[in-house]
């Protein structure tokens, strides 16, 4: 088994979670935020993740995915060295790295475009781009092509050889300079196919376990997800179904997701295959304002550690904050500050250690046991380790999954036959493993 499918992820915005998240005047001096990280290894490690995923983290204009230089750790962040502190410390506590690699544009002040910029058709630049004879909206005498109409970033030309060379080498920097051991792409949905191949082909070559995981939204995940592009992809479609089935009290949502993706039949989508999953992240809404009953973080939080896929928690989150999209991407991205554990903290932790323990849970076959509206219950089972899940998100019930053996509660340290009625209190969930 691949050490991603065993990872239980800790997603950090760095320019949020470090409180720099305003524009970058590219003459202050750096300061060190980012080893800011450091001091809370021991959080992260408590809440029993084993890999970090962080957001941009190079010199940007504003956000982090207006890149301005991809070998430069955004001053605001602090030093390259600092960075390079920051991952070796998380390798010495055994905790992988995967940085965001964002290759679909960049900002407009990034050398290449400045360049551009200045001169126009004169410089062999102009080809690293999209442009044409016309106006852009900031009044270049170009136009280009912004990403999704956003002209602030601006589409790189994947199919240029160059172009590809620079971002493979940038790579190669970052996996000797701070030893990465993978990449999060950022709008992976847009990226040309071949390049796709020719990034994994490069990546594999500097390890052969590097981690290529997605961003994509809709379709057909195995378009980008497959042994010649991408390792795993973020799964949207779950997402939707996660918190919509607790809102709506239809469970069958979920299920219908999990069971179209994991399912034994043939014509499932995903078997055997490792999707990134998550209720939240730097977005979308924080979970905690998308449920509309708070009591469900318990259950959902259960359901995103046991289903199939490689689960994410978003800094934070795990406290239960609560940040609505619809104010803006900044209440999404606030300065992280510890806070003394809750009982939702404690929970996250016990179910993420207990996945990172579990083969199960890591690449185990998936079998839905029970389905009502308020109720969901399956098993999970790889090589004789079985894992029943159980999740309600109503009244106090019992579940009758029929599955013979002596099991123990994870979350409790109970021990139960399951071949007989197991009751689950109102909004809240058990977990078991056979012993």
């Amino acid at each position: 088994m691949e050490w991603y499918q065993k990872a239980s992820f800790y997603h950090i915005y760095p320019l949020g979670y470090c409180g720099a998240l305003e524009k970058n005047d590219y003459t202050s001096e750096p300061v060190s935020r980012i080893l800011d990280v450091i001091d809370n290894i021991p959080h992260i490690k408590d809440l029993g993740c084993n890999a970090v995923y962080f957001g941009p983290v190079f010199e940007s204009a504003y956000h982090g995915y207006d890149t301005v230089d991809y070998t430069k750790i955004d001053r605001r962040l602090g030093t390259n060295a600092d960075f390079k502190k920051v991952c070796d410390a998380l390798h010495e506590n055994g905790i992988r790295v995967v940085i965001d690699g964002v290759f679909n544009h960049v900002g407009r002040d990034f050398w290449a475009f400045r360049e551009v910029r200045a001169k126009r058709w004169e410089t062999p630049y102009k080809d690293w781009f999209h442009l044409r004879d016309g106006k852009s909206p900031y009044d270049d005498n170009f136009w280009y092509e912004g990403w999704e109409g956003h002209f602030e970033l601006v589409k790189l030309n994947l199919y240029n050889g160059d172009v590809k060379q620079y971002i493979k080498d940038c790579i190669t920097g970052w996996f000797n300079e701070f030893g990465i051991d993978g990449l999060r792409l950022d709008v992976a949905y847009c990226l040309d196919l071949n390049f796709l191949k020719e990034l994994h082909g490069h990546c594999k070559w500097l390890r052969n376990d590097f981690w290529l995981m997605g961003e994509t939204l809709h379709g057909d995940y195995n378009r980008w997800m497959n042994p010649e592009m991408l390792d795993s992809v973020t799964n949207y479609e779950c997402y939707k179904g996660l918190y919509s089935s607790f809102n709506d009290m239809n469970m069958f949502e979920i299920a219908h997701s999990i069971n179209r993706q994991f399912g034994k039949e043939s014509w499932c989508l995903y078997r055997g295959k490792s999707l990134y999953t998550f209720v939240d992240n730097h977005d979308v809404s924080r979970i905690a304002t998308m449920l509309r009953n708070k009591d469900h973080l318990d259950p959902i939080y259960t359901l995103l550690y046991t289903m199939p896929g490689i689960p994410s928690v978003y800094y934070g989150s795990e406290y239960g904050w609560e940040g609505d999209k619809k104010n803006g991407d900044e209440c999404l991205r606030v300065k992280f500050t510890k806070s003394d554990d809750t009982e939702l903290t404690k929970h996250i932790a016990k179910l993420s250690k207990f996945r990172t323990e579990s083969d199960a849970l890591a690449g185990g076959d998936y079998k839905q046991l029970e389905l009502h509206n308020h109720n969901y219950a399956f098993m999970r089972e790889y090589n004789g380790d079985i894992v029943v899940s159980m999740v309600n998100a109503g009244d106090d019930h019992t579940f009758n999954v029929n599955v013979n053996g002596q099991f123990e509660d994870i979350l409790s340290g109970e021990k139960y036959d399951l071949s007989q009625g197991v009751p689950v209190k109102a909004h809240s969930s058990r977990v078991f493993r056979k012993v």
